[in-house]
């Protein structure tokens, strides 16, 4: 049974003021809307790229978006900040309401957008409680009955009777999740809050809500940039870019889909690298490009914590070398310039059979232990001894890897004898 519809929704806004900003403006719509006719302002507008420079008085935050959503589905809704993820939860939660468009639903909708959204802060935790019930309909009587239960699974006892002015952030999330979700709401909006709680919450948040859409066959509406969390509790999602729908169907095709397409920068690597003057070398060998890519082959922006990963260096080699003497290395560094990992062909014992004047350089992480963080590859090549004056090309922080939170633990299987979570492959 369809349990909400959207169709054709759109959202604008006015950049830079509150409202249309002038009279003219506001006695034209009128005019318009006496005539029975469209919004003139309506077919204008620049796209939602937060990215670039404002050129028009008018932004569409989102654009023609169609969908329907199923009793007891977990739709994911992903993207990247600014692509309308929050807009869309807030015009399906009635919060505001579309420029274009209608939404149908049936039920009753429980919505968490942000930190202590719906709560008054000058009452107390159990106060607000029996508001938020009020205001999703509920009797006296039927919140009562699930008091204890909210309480219990908020973990907020000690301060259930304080006002909520004085909770932390984490606290608000807490108890606004559990009235959210054990006031029985046929449809649970869920924003990106649960990133404000801390591990133990995030793991009952995500069990809970796998609950009220399986074992009570309720919908959720999930917008997270925690991509184990949307593969773990989602069965669908629908992928955001710049206000509109890019992508809609299997959760792990849409994850894949929005990482491989997430980085502005994915297409800058070959140039940034090649034009690099700060490599150290006698220019007589140079590293090109560099590819990371999943089990599958394909190419990707963003890895995923305890999953497979290829790295591929590119080169050109300008001079012939003896083999044996050759010597190429990777290393990862963190954001404070730590060095994290790494290996060379010397430590790998690996023998290369030639050197080509273009080829690749290929390592295999079968499972890339690296936590949730943005990280920089170092790549290193030097003829004879690993010493400055052999060195043929060293590329400090040549690319970035970002890294996203993993199941690890449930799906993998971790190797700690030394390095051998790097594998080197081939050379040709």
């Amino acid at each position: 049974m369809i349990i909400l519809k959207a169709e054709n929704i759109s959202k604008q806004y006015r950049l830079g003021l509150v409202g249309t900003g002038t009279l003219s403006h506001d006695l034209n719509r009128l005019w318009y809307r006496l005539r029975g006719k469209e919004d003139p302002y309506s077919k204008v507008g620049a796209v939602n790229d937060r990215s670039t420079k404002a050129e028009e008085e008018y932004v569409w935050a989102l654009r023609d978006i169609n969908f329907e959503v199923q009793q007891g589905e977990v739709l994911g809704i992903i993207g990247k900040n600014g692509a309308g993820k929050s807009t869309l939860l807030k015009i399906l939660s009635r919060v505001t309401g579309p420029t274009t468009g209608s939404i149908k639903t049936k039920g009753r909708i429980a919505s968490l957008l942000e930190v202590g959204t719906g709560f008054h802060p000058e009452l107390t935790g159990r106060e607000n409680i029996y508001l938020n019930g009020a205001i999703l309909g509920m009797t006296k009587t039927e919140i009562a009955a699930k008091e204890d239960e909210i309480i219990d699974f908020s973990g907020c006892n000690m301060y259930i009777d304080t006002p909520v002015k004085r909770y932390s952030s984490g606290m608000r999330v807490r108890l606004g999740f559990a009235v959210a979700a054990f006031l029985e709401p046929d449809i649970l909006v869920v924003d990106e809050v649960l990133a404000v709680g801390d591990a133990e919450f995030q793991k009952k948040a995500i069990g809970k809500m796998q609950d009220i859409s399986k074992g009570e066959g309720r919908t959720v509406l999930f917008v997270s940039h925690n991509m184990a969390s949307v593969k773990n509790l989602c069965t669908r999602v629908i992928v955001l870019e710049n206000g509109v729908s890019v992508y809609e169907g299997d959760t792990i095709d849409g994850v894949d889909f929005y990482l491989n397409n997430a980085n502005d920068n994915k297409k800058g690597i070959k140039e940034k690298l090649i034009n690099r003057k700060d490599r150290l070398g006698d220019g007589s060998f140079k590293f090109t490009n560099i590819r990371l890519s999943n089990k599958e082959g394909l190419e990707v922006v963003h890895c995923i914590s305890g999953q497979y990963l290829k790295v591929e260096m590119f080169y050109k080699a300008f001079k012939s070398f003896q083999v044996d003497k050759f010597i190429f290395a990777f290393a990862i560094f963190d954001l404070y310039g730590n060095k994290i990992t790494g290996l060379s062909s010397i430590e790998s014992g690996m023998r290369l059979s030639r050197i080509n004047k273009e080829g690749i350089i290929t390592w295999e992480i079968p499972n890339l232990l690296l936590r949730e963080g943005r990280y920089f590859l170092t790549i290193h090549a030097s003829y004879n001894t690993a010493e400055p004056n052999d060195y043929l090309d060293v590329v400090e922080n040549a690319c970035e890897i970002q890294v996203l939170p993993g199941d690890f633990w449930n799906t993998s299987t971790i190797n700690r004898k030394g390095n051998d979570m790097i594998l080197p492959s081939k050379v040709y």
